[in-house]
């Protein structure tokens, strides 16, 4: 969103100076973990309207309201993924998509290269559980579990949401989700794909040593 070219125009995701990077991942059998934008609302205006109103109120830095824009970046971010078909791309943030997974679906149909992490974006899997349980369930070798950080009192609503069938339970942070959560109830297989598999699976060299086979 922010770094710029020696002429002082931004660098787009899709810019062709990116090109062997991806290219020579594609060739050393890498996969590419990449995070592109923030949250859609943050590009919003902080209004009545906007969901994301506490956060950006507490954090007003994490507000966007000059320069690129939400949909400027997803454009890029396809473009560079439809460009490089032969690198795997993990999208960080479920790509900022799950509050909408018809349009996270089509993504991963038009682009059998990529993937997503649920990093930081539980709170919109727990609002629509129904829907978060067919999606894993069909895409179940697409989604890797991811956390920004490493914070053990944070682990059991991921595995609440994911593993149980409760009802209406808090987010562990009021400003990010002031609705309640409900648990998707997924399917072990899918769990396990979830938790180690697909990593393994995505990630060469990846030592399974502690998972179960």
């Amino acid at each position: 969103m922010f770094d710029k070219k020696i002429d002082g125009s931004r660098l787009q995701v899709d810019d062709p100076e990116l090109d062997p990077i991806w290219d020579m991942c594609a060739r050393l059998n890498v996969p590419v973990l990449i995070h592109i934008a923030e949250p859609a609302a943050f590009f919003e205006p902080l209004d009545y309207k906007n969901e994301r109103w506490l956060e950006l109120s507490l954090f007003p830095d994490r507000r966007h309201q000059e320069g690129v824009r939400f949909e400027e970046l997803m454009t890029e971010r396809n473009n560079m993924v439809r460009k490089h078909p032969n690198t795997r791309f993990i999208l960080a943030h479920f790509g900022w998509h799950a509050n909408d997974l018809v349009r996270a679906a089509k993504l991963l149909d038009e682009n059998p290269n990529v993937y997503f992490d649920v990093a930081a974006v539980l709170y919109d899997f727990g609002r629509q559980p129904r829907a978060a349980h067919d999606f894993f369930v069909k895409y179940q070798d697409r989604i890797l579990f991811g956390k920004d950080t490493y914070a053990p009192d944070e682990y059991p609503y991921y595995w609440r949401v994911f593993e149980t069938a409760d009802e209406y339970f808090d987010y562990y942070r009021d400003y990010h989700a002031y609705w309640k959560l409900y648990g998707m109830n997924l399917p072990d297989v899918v769990l396990k794909k979830l938790y180690f598999a697909n990593a393994l699976k995505v990630t060469p060299g990846l030592s399974p040593a502690g998972f179960e086979n």
